[in-house]
């Protein structure tokens, strides 16, 4: 049955022999039970939450599809199985719950599909530092209750909580929706361990700082499989919040509330939340708002002075910008609604093509990169929507979030590459960085030269040093050509 699905990225796979041998040998070394070549299987691992993905689902298809899906429960059966796929040269892609954005799971080239969900335990909760030590594979909103059980939270909270792990977050280099407060995942990662491609396992060391050369860590982070696999990782934790302080305020003109937060975090503050919505997508996600202004919600929490003294300096500037204090309710309402994504669901029945597009911008160039992507995006004929809010903020700028729906006449796959190559360049042309938080994947790997000129060519020298066979997710990151895709 497998064979005769249709894959449309599908860039070679491995001699069915050579699958067959290599998996026999991992059974004997973890077991017949961890290791399958089922359809099923295969088929719920070969793909993510790309919205191309999607498309061809719907047409009876899929991008690609692995050979062999293997599921380790110890860091050491990690190290076994990536040294014999070392040895035969067998590709690998670590696989999460698939929540990417990016077709970043897609195994080009069959191989080995590393389902990660049974690593899935908090092994320490150290009080005193602040630290949790926890599995790769353990769903994040399980990692948050079981935190919460015991006085904590993680502070971390993708719209992806519920369907997505702790290794994937590192993986992808992820930021939650209270990033404001807490950090984004690097930054609560106090150390990682993972395995690399010839079955090595690094360790890293979990201390508030160190002055002792490059961190192997941070490397780590935001990989993508592509130079290893991320096993578990120590992060830091809060104490739950004493006192939580929900605020919204209209503005007149988005830059106007854009300046009202430039401002509120040069003072200082540190809001968990802290979203700006353009009057389309006030009107969309606060009815009662209308669409003639723009709205920002705010969540401020943690010691109760604190709070206290935050509330009242944003209040103040806002006021300066010309705010309209609009109450705690649309706050309450977003924290009921954020995890909602239905409508996504409908509109992709009703044939439409929908996706996010997240970028990081400088405060200097926050308000011209939105309108310029906005405006690439509505050039594309059948978009019927382009609309934006800024978030997770930073002294510096901010991340602008863009959503585009459109229902094109012919081609949607055409029209998907049409709406990113419009998106992509007004980015980079206006000085933004081409994500924020979803990371590359497949997908976006079409303009990483362009993001990091000359440093790609240094992260393919790490790639090679790492992965001297090209086993880890290849493709990936810009690592490589994908002929299927980039055509």
């Amino acid at each position: 049955m497998a064979e005769s699905i249709r894959t449309t990225l599908q860039e070679g796979r491995v001699e069915q022999e050579t699958i067959d041998r290599y998996a026999e040998a991992v059974a004997g070394l973890i077991g017949t039970e961890n290791v399958s070549s089922k359809y099923i299987d295969l088929m719920s691992t070969c793909r993510d939450y790309w919205p191309v993905n999607s498309i061809w689902m719907l047409e009876g298809a899929v991008p690609a599809l692995p050979q062999l899906v293997v599921w380790p429960r110890t860091t050491d059966e990690v190290s076994r199985v990536l040294a014999l796929a070392h040895e035969y040269k067998i590709p690998v892609v670590p696989y999460g719950e698939g929540s990417g954005a990016l077709g970043g799971v897609i195994p080009l080239e069959g191989g080995v599909m590393l389902d990660l969900k049974r690593m899935n335990r908090i092994r320490n909760l150290d009080r005193e530092n602040l630290l949790v030590t926890v599995e790769c594979g353990l769903n994040g909103a399980l990692y948050e209750e079981q935190l919460n059980r015991e006085g904590y939270t993680g502070g971390h909270f993708p719209q992806s909580l519920r369907c997505s792990t702790v290794g994937g977050w590192l993986a992808c280099r992820a930021a939650g929706q209270f990033s404001t407060r807490y950090g984004k995942i690097e930054d609560m990662a106090a150390s990682v361990e993972a395995v690399l491609a010839d079955g090595t396992i690094f360790r890293g060391r979990s201390v508030p700082r160190t002055s002792t050369g490059p961190r192997v860590d941070h490397l780590l982070i935001g990989s993508e499989g592509t130079l290893g696999v991320i096993t578990a990782a120590t992060l830091r934790i809060w104490p739950l919040p004493e006192k939580r302080h929900l605020a919204s305020y209209t503005f007149e003109k988005t830059e106007d509330g854009l300046e009202a937060i430039r401002l509120f975090m040069r003072a200082g503050t540190r809001p968990a939340v802290v979203r700006l919505y353009d009057a389309q997508e006030t009107g969309n996600h606060f009815p009662e708002l209308g669409d003639q202004r723009s709205a920002l919600i705010l969540l401020i929490e943690g010691n109760a002075k604190i709070v206290d003294a935050e509330a009242e300096i944003i209040a103040g500037y806002a006021s300066e910008q010309g705010a309209e204090d609009t109450g705690p309710e649309h706050v309450e309402h977003w924290l009921e609604t954020r995890f909602n994504i239905s409508a996504a669901s409908r509109l992709l029945q009703k044939g439409a093509v929908l996706d996010t597009i997240e970028v990081t911008t400088n405060w200097h160039n926050a308000h011209s990169t939105y309108l310029a992507m906005q405006k690439a995006l509505k050039g594309v004929e059948g978009t019927m929507l382009a609309s934006g809010h800024w978030s997770h903020v930073y002294p510096d700028g901010a991340a602008l979030y863009l959503t585009v729906v459109g229902f094109p006449a012919e081609d949607k796959i055409a029209y998907y590459k049409q709406l990113w190559e419009g998106a992509m360049a007004a980015c980079l042309s206006e000085g933004g960085a081409i994500s924020h938080h979803h990371g590359i994947g497949l997908h976006r790997g079409r303009w990483m030269a362009e993001e990091h000129g000359a440093g790609l060519e240094v992260l393919a020298r790490v790639k090679a040093a790492l992965d001297p066979h090209g086993i880890m997710n290849p493709g990936k990151l810009g690592l490589g050509e994908v002929s299927k895709w980039e055509k």
